[in-house]
């Protein structure tokens, strides 16, 4: 469905996408992680079409974004972090001025405008304004949009952005069933929890690079050992981190200053005695102590440095 070819990018001088490549089947969903800055705003743009690539290709269904930019846009379906609606026009006609804007005909958009609305839970509000609406009705009436036209590959930037517990699980409940349905899915999300729940395969990028792409269980099985130690403390001097990283099973230590806690990556569960005994040298007071069990977020943090939030 869609192949992306050693694209990049560059700003002036600075490059923010350096060659990235990787390829999605039809009917996947597939999550795309990055820190804020990674360039995944930037690789979501280019394979839109919205923003020209430097370098490479970027391929639709077998058609080139450079070469036939119309054409592929109609197969794409995008869902923006930013509210992409008029709020005085009703959902409905909102999703009408949306589908004539991808062609459909006036008693088509019409058409299409209930069964979406029904789609994704709101047709008992269709001629009601959408200023009116809850944080998270908008964001179904803007997923709704993107869904118009029937796109064959649907593109969801952080769609559930401050929104209330139910609108959120009724959206991540929509985009799996649009997805057990046969549609292409690229999630992006701030929530590595929503990413797991619904993507088969996840890429990761930082620094405008690709630095992990596979199966949940491919991507934990990357971590050292699979053990992560989390350590809070009462304070967590330059001297005590420092320390930890020197510890010979250590291999990485991540902090989080604001919650005064550290991500401390070990070859093996036995480094936690040496841990311990260095908190004591250090007089740290430690307030916790975790052994934490494989998962996205550490290997996040282990190849990032930052949490996905960060």
């Amino acid at each position: 469905m869609l192949v992306v070819h050693d694209i990049k990018k560059s700003f002036g001088k600075k490059e923010v996408v350096k060659g990235v490549s990787f390829s999605i089947e039809k009917g996947e969903s597939f999550g795309l992680l990055g820190p804020n800055g990674a360039g995944k705003s930037t690789t979501i743009s280019m394979i839109c079409g919205l923003m020209p690539y430097d370098n490479g290709d970027v391929q639709v269904g077998g058609i080139s974004v450079k070469a036939s930019p119309m054409e592929v846009k109609r197969k794409i379906g995008v869902v923006p972090q930013d509210i992409a609606l008029y709020p005085t026009m009703s959902a409905k006609d909102n999703l009408i001025f949306w589908g004539k804007m991808y062609g459909l005909s006036g008693k088509e958009a019409k058409r299409r405008a209930d069964e979406v609305l029904d789609y994704v839970g709101l047709k008992e509000r269709a001629k009601d304004k959408v200023e009116t609406f809850s944080g998270g009705m908008k964001r179904r009436v803007n997923i709704g949009a993107a869904l118009m036209h029937k796109p064959e590959l649907l593109i969801m930037d952080e769609p559930t952005v401050g929104i209330d517990p139910q609108s959120r699980n009724h959206i991540l409940e929509t985009v799996k069933n649009l997805n057990e349905n046969g549609m292409t899915v690229i999630y992006t999300s701030h929530y590595m929890e929503e990413v797991e729940y619904l993507c088969k395969r996840i890429a990761i990028v930082d620094h405008g690079k690709l630095i992990a792409l596979g199966t949940k269980t491919d991507l934990c099985n990357r971590l050292a050992n699979g053990t992560v130690i989390k350590i809070k403390a009462s304070k967590l001097s330059g001297d005590f981190v420092s320390a930890l990283k020197a510890l010979e099973k250590v291999e990485r230590v991540v902090t989080n200053p604001e919650e005064g806690s550290a991500d401390i990556f070990v070859t093996e569960e036995k480094a936690i005695g040496d841990i311990v005994a260095c908190t004591v040298q250090h007089h740290v007071q430690v307030l916790a102590l975790e052994v934490k069990e494989p998962n996205l977020e550490a290997l996040f943090l282990q190849l990032t440095g930052r949490s996905l939030r960060d």
